[in-house]
């Protein structure tokens, strides 16, 4: 089978141990198929009672502790995960699958094909929801945004990125769509001069909190809605409720008239 790259991956017949180094494929496979999942990341907080090995982060896995775990496949991400750990892996004999959605309709269709990789051969029913809730098309007005990711240094949501997909289906336009790159360096100042309507901060992979993170734009005039980083980065179950989640949230900033 060929993974979302065109990598040739040799699959099992039968796949009885899988390591996910991605914390949404994480929970896409804990809750399609309880029991294959033998090793994570240590960020890999869903579901919240996975009992598997750790195999520390995303950036920097331990390598040896997932070839000594025996996995029939390995699951990762093209921007999650470093092309020279995913290479350590294959050379140590390890199958590895890695995903690169850029939007919605490709996040479905990645997970689907990753999960009959994984030997799962019925469509889960959170697959199923996550494709009907976000089938209607937006209606209404739509917003732009800033929507930075990181902050010291500050860092936006740029061209080509899921998250960014995901917001537009919701009406919101984040204002570095043109970016050359897919998370660039930015100012404030800059970000400002765009103009935006709205800033949205996630609670990862940088925790943005109203408690710490207001500060940064009381001059703005601009509302702020603080989201789910896991309903707006994350492709797996979270995608079902995702949308109603994240509608909530973008709402909350602009408080109805009195």
């Amino acid at each position: 089978m060929r993974d979302d790259l065109g990598h040739l991956v040799r699959v099992p017949d039968r796949v009885r141990r899988v390591v996910s180094i991605v914390p949404s494929l994480t929970e896409a496979v804990a809750v399609t198929a309880p029991g294959l999942l033998v090793g994570a990341t240590d960020w890999c907080t869903h579901p919240p009672d996975l009992d598997v090995v750790r195999v520390r982060g995303t950036k920097n896995p331990d390598l040896a502790r997932i070839v000594a775990l025996r996995p029939d496949l390995v699951l990762a991400n093209f921007e999650e995960n470093r092309e020279p750990d995913l290479e350590a892996l294959r050379a140590a004999g390890l199958a590895v699958w890695v995903t690169a959605p850029h939007t919605l309709p490709q996040a479905i269709s990645s997970l689907e094909r990753m999960l009959t990789a994984c030997g799962c051969a019925a469509r889960p029913a959170w697959l199923e929801a996550a494709e009907r809730a976000w089938r209607p098309q937006h209606v209404g007005e739509r917003r732009r945004a800033f929507v930075p990711i990181w902050r010291r240094p500050w860092m936006a949501l740029g061209r080509d990125t899921f998250a960014g997909d995901v917001l537009a289906r919701l009406g919101v336009d984040h204002v570095y769509a043109d970016a050359a790159e897919r998370y660039p360096k930015v100012t404030l100042a800059d970000a400002r001069a765009r103009r935006p309507d709205l800033v949205v901060l996630p609670d990862e992979p940088y925790v943005f909190t109203p408690e710490t993170d207001l500060r940064w734009f009381a001059g703005w005039g601009v509302p702020v809605a603080f989201v789910s980083g896991r309903h707006l980065t994350w492709y797996g179950p979270s995608l079902a409720e995702a949308r109603k989640v994240l509608t909530r949230q973008l709402a909350a900033a602009f408080p109805a008239p009195a």
